[in-house]
């Protein structure tokens, strides 16, 4: 797109009211989530993002670190989540920060916006940065107050109309997450220097490490505990393993005893993950694209065991009900894709006689690609299947998949031998879309023995025909 024509763009996008523009950056958020119009949607809702914070596009940007909106929200950028799946405890909504911002400069602090922005073009003019961050502090201090002030029922008072004023349902969800965790900025990044950067596992002595480093009054209120618990989350190399400090604090397994303590939101979080995760697996599966499945797959089987082995679940309790939710949602996003894999394979590799090969469907190489793709993902599955209720389906399918593909390749490379020369170079194609998959099933040195026998098999016939 031109300049002139961008600047049109971005012209007209500043003339939008501030809800519009939020609500245009929340629907190009979800089109770039879903894949929709990757560029446009990209474009645009970059425009938006300048528009709402001032910069332009040249060399005379202000800095990030110049972004009064980008400072205050600092402490608030582990928990920014840009999904439209629901949000759970200890997660904000990226899109709900710019109405608040907007109703701070607008309704809640405008004093505080003013003097803020103020004393950062004085810090830029200066050439040092010297203040910035005891001015960013009682920014984030007065925007917490004026959150909370604007959240906080007051009897005889109407909050509905104040709060429909900021923004929609969503972000008045958020808002007070966002003052919450504002306010205890301080106790947040306390609690990030005390743990390690990653837990491999949390090992009983590093439950110790966790419990004093979150023994601190204003990080166990029902509020900041989900945060807390995100942000040692964000640290385990196996997320799900919060429930352990659930458990601790409980000092039972029983789910009744868990669920009866401040903790019990840390099981509530990874089975809210563990769901965000199946429905991330099947828009995967519908689309196509498996280079992350195994990753997900190892996830998801770790985590339901680890919520099945490590507690006690009633089946009949909303958590083992959650639980048996996700296992169902998982398998029946496999099954379906595991079954059509056979049919695919037996298109490609079925025998044809010589005089129908002409008529056939060409062979795409991508196509090959995509079905060794899915070979494997069925190979996958296997590794995981018993946890994931998919254990008869799978291993039917696999033992399928190994008898016919070993069947078929054999039957193509004699097929080289006695074919005419049109029909050989698409045997030959089948013979190789066949090695593929055999190297996906029975590994690289079986598949090697049937590329020599392949090639063996064509040089063979031609030299019968040099001789005849």
């Amino acid at each position: 797109m031109s300049q002139t024509s961008t600047e049109r763009l971005r012209d007209y996008l500043a003339q939008l009211p501030p809800q519009s523009q939020a609500l245009l950056m929340r629907e190009f958020e979800r089109a770039i989530e879903r894949g929709e119009d990757l560029a446009v949607a990209n474009f645009v809702l970059e425009q938006l993002r300048k528009v709402v914070r001032g910069t332009e596009e040249d060399d005379e940007a202000r800095p990030r670190t110049d972004d009064p909106a980008r400072l205050l929200y600092g402490p608030l950028e582990p928990f920014l989540v840009e999904s439209n799946f629901p949000v759970r405890a200890g997660q904000v909504r990226r899109a709900s920060l710019l109405p608040v911002w907007q109703w701070l400069g607008r309704d809640g602090a405008p004093e505080a916006v003013r003097a803020f922005e103020t004393t950062l073009n004085e810090i830029r003019l200066s050439g040092s940065t010297a203040g910035l961050e005891a001015a960013t502090r009682k920014f984030q201090l007065d925007a917490a107050e004026a959150i909370v002030k604007i959240a906080t029922p007051v009897p005889g008072e109407d909050r509905h109309r104040a709060l429909s004023r900021i923004g929609s349902p969503n972000v008045v969800e958020d808002l007070l997450s966002i003052g919450a965790v504002l306010r205890a900025r301080e106790a947040m990044e306390t609690l990030g220097s005390r743990l390690p950067r990653q837990f491999r596992a949390l090992t009983p002595s590093q439950l110790e490490t966790v419990t004093s480093a979150l023994n601190v009054p204003s990080l166990q209120t029902p509020q900041l505990l989900p945060f807390a618990l995100s942000l040692i989350m964000q640290r385990l190399a196996a997320p799900w393993q919060i429930i352990r400090l659930a458990v601790k604090m409980a000092a039972s397994d029983d789910e009744i005893r868990v669920a009866a303590t401040p903790y019990g939101i840390a099981v509530t979080i990874a089975l809210h993950d563990l769901s965000f995760l199946t429905a991330c697996l099947r828009t995967d599966i519908r689309r196509g694209h498996f280079d992350n499945v195994g990753d997900q797959l190892k996830i998801l089987h770790d985590g339901v065991r680890g919520l099945r082995t490590e507690l006690d679940l009633r089946n009949d309790s909303a958590w083992g009900r959650q639980l048996t939710s996700i296992r169902a949602d998982i398998s029946n996003s496999l099954q379906s894709e595991i079954e059509s894999v056979p049919g695919r394979v037996r298109r490609i590799l079925r025998q044809r006689a010589d005089r129908d090969i002409a008529s056939a469907p060409k062979i795409d190489a991508a196509e090959i690609e995509e079905i060794a793709a899915l070979i494997d993902f069925v190979a996958v599955c296997r590794t995981y299947a018993s946890e994931l209720a998919i254990n008869e389906v799978t291993l039917r399918t696999y033992s399928d998949l190994q008898h016919y593909v070993e069947h078929s390749t054999e039957s193509l490379v004699q097929a080289l031998r006695g074919a005419d020369t049109k029909a050989r170079v698409y045997r030959q194609m089948q013979a190789k879309a066949a090695i593929r998959f055999c190297e996906i099933l029975f590994g690289h040195d079986y598949a090697s023995l049937m590329t020599r026998a392949a090639e063996n098999a064509v040089t063979g016939k031609r030299k019968s025909t040099r001789a005849g």
